[in-house]
Parts: C-alpha cells; structure tokens; sequence
C-alpha cells in the first residue's frame, strides 16, 4: 500500500490520558488510557508509527493502555514469513475450507449489525459493550478509510463470522471478531479461523506481521493468542520473540 498524505512527526502530535477507571480486563484494577487527540487527522504513516508503538484502533480513536505501577498489556504479532500453523490449526483450517471469504470496506451492514447483536448477547451480556445498539456498532466498527476493512465468512450462503481489520504498510491489524452463537459452530473455531485467515492474506500482501493486539497472562479470554507461534511483543520500543514462542 502506498500514501498521498505528507508524513507527519509523531512527535508533533497531540495525546491525552483519561481518569482512572475500572479495567475490563483484571478485576479490582484501575486501568488509564493513552490516546490521540480526536481532532487529529493523522495520515497513513502516522498510524503506521503509532502501530509500531503498541497503539490500537477502537473506531476513529487511537490508544494504548498507560496504567500507573501496572504493565499487564503487551502488544503482540505474529511474524507472518516464520509462522507455521500446529497440527490443531492444520485440522481447522481443513475443516473450515468450505467457507466463503469476502473483503469489503469497513461500512455498516445491517447483516453485519443482526449478527453482532446476537453475538454480544449471546456472550457478552455481562460485558461493556451490552447492550448493543446501531450508533455502538458504526461507532466502533464502520469507518470510511481506504485501510479499514471487513471480512466475512459464509457457509453456504450463510453469515458466520465478520473480523474487523487494518491493512497498515507493515501488516495487519486485527481489530475485533464476532461469530455465530451456538453449538453447531464451536468445533470451526471461527475467531481462530480468523486470524489464521488474516495471516495468509498478509502473505498473500507481502505484509510481513498480524497484530493481535494486546496479551494479558492473567486474562483467560487471550490466552488463545499464545496458540499462534511464533510470537512477538513489544518490549519499550524493540519487537522480541517471545520465550517459549519458537
């Protein structure tokens, strides 16, 4: 991918933190967030640098975590050229070759919206994001940028899975997956299907890196992210391999 924007200094930007409030991820922990000032318009380079810097995307808002006395979230990605899939992932990536996989930009689907609806109830009723709304769902995940992008999944015809994505110059960034509810969907391993699916595509692109996101060893619902090796994580301002990742 290439940019007509003007590079812009990341160090001429503005960023702001928030108050102290409740982490969604470790309970009786205060969590505080670094983000860019919502009135800056940065450029594709400039996301490409903050990426590099651990920084996330929710919507049109770009953070990171910058907690007092606590380094819990570590930025990780997978090095897309040394990644091989284990035998688990090899056995779903077969079962999971009669899906349909369609690219589009990132805009609202009212097919898109009935399906995250069901899976935010379905599994996320006791989370922050319940209950869902229209205004929620274009908030977080439709933006009008040529690298926000969609990628659904069908089974025959059906909707099974969307996974919201970046293509940034370096990579990949996996924004947030939502998949059908139910039993008859658990042996595919859609979120995983996901990711494995991102990874070729970057392959594919010539992208040598899939950010996951952050990692946090005491948090359960991430510890899926290890599965995926080998695996980097950011460590100040240096991307190392991580121990037992090889």
């Amino acid at each position: 991918m290439s940019s007509n924007t003007p590079r812009q200094p990341v160090s001429d930007l503005r960023f702001f933190l928030t108050v102290p409030h409740s982490c969604s991820y470790l309970p009786g922990k205060e969590a505080t967030t670094l983000f860019l000032d919502p009135k800056e318009s940065p450029g594709q380079s400039v996301y490409d640098a903050l990426t590099l810097l651990g920084f996330r995307r929710s919507g049109q808002h770009l953070y990171r975590p910058h907690c007092d006395g606590c380094n819990a979230c570590i930025s990780v990605r997978i090095p897309v050229a040394d990644f091989a899939p284990n035998r688990t992932q090899r056995r779903l990536i077969r079962r999971n070759a009669d899906l349909e996989v369609n690219v589009f930009p990132a805009q609202f689907s009212s097919e898109h919206y009935d399906l995250y609806a069901r899976y935010i109830c379905t599994r996320h009723h006791d989370g922050d994001m319940f209950p869902p709304s229209h205004e929620q769902y274009r908030t977080f995940l439709s933006l009008d940028q040529p690298w926000a992008r969609l990628m659904e999944f069908r089974l025959h015809g059906e909707l099974v899975a969307v996974s919201a994505f970046d293509e940034l110059q370096h990579g990949l960034s996996a924004i947030y997956t939502f998949f059908a509810p139910g039993s008859h969907f658990d042996n595919r391993s859609l979120g995983t299907q996901a990711v494995l699916t991102l990874v070729q595509r970057a392959a594919n692109l010539g992208l040598p890196h899939v950010y996951l996101g952050y990692w946090i060893e005491e948090c359960r619902k991430m510890s899926y992210k290890r599965a995926f090796r080998p695996l980097e994580r950011l460590d100040g301002r240096q991307w190392r391999r991580m121990i037992g990742s090889c």
